[in-house]
């Protein structure tokens, strides 16, 4: 088993968590941080649109589409 790597990793500035993302995740992003919402971080899959990531307070995340929409129910897989 290979050390954690993600311990030591400096907390991504928000600029670049959104370079990249269309112009409507960007918006819907914004505006789910209206209501408290966060953007932890951005799945960067090869040859993929990439996936944005928000949590709420409670520990509840939800992906954003490419189109803005808001995926309550992903299939996306977090690590523990």
């Amino acid at each position: 088993r290979t050390p954690e790597r993600r311990k030591g990793a400096a907390k991504m500035d928000d600029a670049t968590l959104l370079a990249g993302l269309t112009p409507a995740q960007q918006a819907t992003i914004q505006t789910m941080e209206t209501f408290h919402w966060h953007l932890k971080f951005v799945r960067r899959p090869l040859f993929k649109t990439p996936i944005p990531v928000l949590f709420n307070r409670e520990g509840r995340y939800v992906v954003v589409n490419e189109d803005g929409t808001i995926d309550e129910n992903p299939t996306l897989k977090l690590r523990d």
